[in-house]
């Protein structure tokens, strides 16, 4: 039997979607001598996912199984579990099934296994490119490509008058100035985050399942190592960072392929992106402060670091807003020039990014020089992050993927407007406040008494300030390299 790779394909309704993502495998070159064996699990679903997948897979020619689960509790891990144990057998199958010798030379063509989502799409030859980044070396593990997010395209294109207009802003093809913003925004995150770890030689701490193309060798290790009925775990929202750590505890690289892309579909909403986010956040966070797991990366440093720079963003800002407004109020706000030094950092780190983001927008490049967007952006994973914390300190443990899910279905709505209202009203109150009692405030006593508190906040400050220049100057120099997104 000839080598193959193999395609796990987990699909909870996705009808409007597998065929786009079956297209792009078909447009693949395949490695010479290699076949591609393609498994769609349809998964607890309520649509057309089963049917679209096979008539698309008669239509375009390849070989295709369709996997269908009900009632599967474990979400994503349950499907691609499933399509595991079809192929290598369920070692919770108490009465131990004996193998045809058919099943036993499909097991060993198996040389690669492509875990992807249903609403991806792979670029042409990127399969060859992971297929090449993976048999580089005995010891990788498993290779991923880059992600870019798919821009929706311009609303206003499409015609009221079209049948299908509902449908089409439904399904995300086309969408309003919001949901492209949100789109780039998520884009070039997602681009700095990959350049970053291709700075630091390409090694990374989570293999996407996106599209990543792992060794079968390296997942059956990782399977009897930790006693799994399969290579992936429901004991967290993140399970494709929880298993790039095992792999890499076993002795395995992961790595990002420097050509492979992969377009996938961005969240395109503030609701949706927050829970997204959350899930992210929280699974990151819970698996570094894990104690029962017993696991390490060669990122963990990273990680953390990145954690405690999230939370100097956080206390720079919330600070900074607290001195300004008691200077102000108090009569004992004096300008520096010197301020204008981070923000002109800032202005060029993001500007470098945005131009480094693949297929981004002159609006962008503009949003990102008068740092508009990245601020925006910042203060929602500002948000995020002590949202995470504080979920996480008081040990309120959620589901984050069935608070993502019913986001994504409409199923619950975001609490932005209210935020926002109430936000403008405790300022207009704040600010009549300070207006009223204007006479006390700026006597000599309240300064007297609040000039060194306030002295002592924007030393601290300015050396947080410093610090974080420091960073991002560091930032910048490392992005002169000639790395792509």
């Amino acid at each position: 039997m000839r080598p193959r790779i193999v395609a796990f394909i987990p699909a909870h309704n996705e009808e409007k979607a597998i065929y786009d993502c079956l297209t792009g495998l078909k447009e693949q070159v395949l490695p010479s001598g290699v076949e591609l064996d393609v498994f769609v699990v349809a998964d607890n679903c309520t649509d057309r996912t089963e049917e679209v997948a096979k008539e698309t897979g008669e239509e375009l020619g390849l070989s295709i199984e369709i996997i269908v689960t009900e009632n599967n509790k474990q979400r994503k891990v349950g499907a691609l579990n499933a399509v595991w144990k079809a192929i290598y057998g369920d070692n919770m199958d108490i009465y131990e099934m004996e193998r045809t010798d058919y099943q036993i030379a499909y097991q060993r063509s198996v040389k690669g296994i492509l875990g992807m989502d249903a609403d991806s799409r792979l670029a042409p030859r990127a399969l060859q490119h992971l297929w090449d980044g993976m048999m580089s070396s005995r010891n990788i593990g498993g290779v991923m490509a880059k992600y870019t997010m798919r821009m929706p395209k311009k609303k206003s294109l499409l015609s009221k008058d079209d049948p299908y207009y509902e449908e089409k802003l439904a399904s995300g093809e086309y969408g309003g100035a919001m949901s492209r913003w949100w789109t780039h925004q998520q884009k070039q995150d997602m681009a700095s985050w990959l350049l970053s770890l291709q700075y630091r030689g390409g090694s990374t701490y989570v293999l996407g399942g996106q599209a990543t193309l792992f060794r079968p060798e390296a997942l059956y290790e990782v399977m009897q190592s930790n006693k799994l009925d399969g290579p992936w775990q429901n004991d967290t929202d993140v399970e494709d960072m929880l298993l790039t750590w095992q792999l890499q505890k076993n002795g395995w690289k992961t790595l990002i392929s420097p050509n492979a892309r992969c377009f996938v579909d961005a969240m395109r909403s503030y609701h949706t992106f927050r829970n997204q986010r959350v899930k992210w956040s929280s699974g990151t966070v819970n698996l570094l402060t894990d104690r029962d797991l017993m696991l390490k990366t060669r990122h963990t440093g990273y990680l953390w670091r990145s954690q405690l720079k999230t939370m100097m963003d956080l206390l720079v800002r919330v600070l900074f807003v607290l001195l300004l407004g008691a200077a102000i109020a108090t009569d004992q706000f004096l300008w520096s020039w010197v301020w204008l030094i981070p923000i002109a950092l800032a202005s060029v780190l993001n500007t470098i990014l945005a131009l480094k983001t693949p297929m981004h927008r002159p609006i962008d490049i503009i949003l990102a020089f008068l740092l508009i967007s990245p601020e925006l952006y910042l203060w929602v994973n500002l948000m995020t992050f002590a949202q995470v914390w504080a979920e996480k300190l008081s040990n309120d443990k959620k589901d984050g993927w069935a608070n993502q899910y019913q986001a994504e279905a409409g199923k619950t709505r975001s609490k932005l407007l209210q935020g926002v209202l109430a936000l403008l009203l405790f300022i207009s109150i704040a600010v009549f406040a300070c207006y009223y009692f204007r006479d006390y405030l700026t006597s000599e006593a309240v300064q007297q008494a609040t000039n060194p508190y306030l002295m002592a906040g924007w030393i601290g400050l300015t050396g947080l300030t410093i610090f974080m220049s420091f960073i991002m100057i560091y930032q910048i120099w490392t992005l002169r390299g000639r790395h792509r997104a």
